[in-house]
């Protein structure tokens, strides 16, 4: 525990703590699109057993570096590109993402006109198997990130968990604000398949930088907030004519 001595490693903590809280905004949409498929009751326990995985997962993945180092060996190669472990994990990721998204957007415009949603016996686990399997993809950055950035694997380990904690308390705002918002449930699977398409552009070696996507969204959202605020203010008052009657029909 010598690190809690040296100034570098709190300064570490502090910028990669932030850092994993960026890279787990995509992992946080996520789990909010997927969780509003469930019934009112399961959604607060499923964000926390999906937000729990991906503590666990990206710890898990911390610990084992030397597995970590193996995924970035080649193991084949396609049309002289190298592919490795982890671009598979990134490409078969990102069209999952993209496969998901694409069918979230489909109901939500198609399923508009439909009778009132039911829920599926069995959706909580399908959802929790979801969460799993993109929490590895997503993990997978944050990781190499603090690899990168900390010397001291207690350092990482702290930082992700107190990444994960902000993420918590988010994750019940975020959802709700999300499902009582239709065009920014649709803005966000936009996000996601942006994101899906940026896995696989990673997983074929073609690096798009983190921060242009980041600004894309944030400028989006921001946009979002000003429609959502000038939708509030324009919102027409209902007049009534005469005392407490409505208006008459027209003849």
């Amino acid at each position: 525990m010598e690190w809690i001595t040296e100034p570098q490693a709190w300064i570490a903590l502090a910028t990669l703590t932030l850092l994993e809280i960026v890279l787990g905004i995509d992992n946080l949409i996520f789990i909010s699109i997927l969780v509003g498929n469930l019934p009112p009751e399961q959604r607060r326990k499923a964000r926390l057993i999906g937000l729990g995985l991906a503590m666990g997962t990206r710890i898990a993945l911390l610990l084992s570096l030397v597995w970590i180092m193996q995924l970035t060996a080649p193991l084949f190669t396609v049309l002289s590109q190298e592919i490795s472990g982890r671009d598979i994990l990134l490409i078969v990721g990102g069209l999952f993402l993209i496969a998901k998204s694409t069918l979230e957007i489909h109901n939500g415009l198609e399923g508009s006109n439909e009778a009132p949603k039911t829920y599926k016996s069995g959706a909580f686990l399908i959802t929790i198997i979801q969460i799993a399997i993109i929490d590895i993809v997503f993990s997978l950055d944050s990781v190499i990130t603090a690899i990168g950035m900390a010397q001291h694997v207690e350092v990482m380990v702290l930082a992700i968990i107190l990444a994960v904690f902000v993420m918590m308390v988010a994750s019940e705002p975020v959802s709700d604000f999300v499902d009582r918002h239709p065009t920014i449930k649709m803005l966000a699977l936009s996000f996601l398949v942006l994101i899906g398409v940026a896995l696989v552009g990673e997983g074929a070696d073609m690096h798009i930088p983190k921060g242009y996507i980041y600004f894309a969204m944030a400028f989006s959202v921001a946009v979002e907030m000003l429609n959502v605020r000038v939708r509030r203010v324009t919102v027409p008052p209902v007049r009534l004519h005469g005392p407490g009657r409505p208006p008459a029909a027209p003849e």
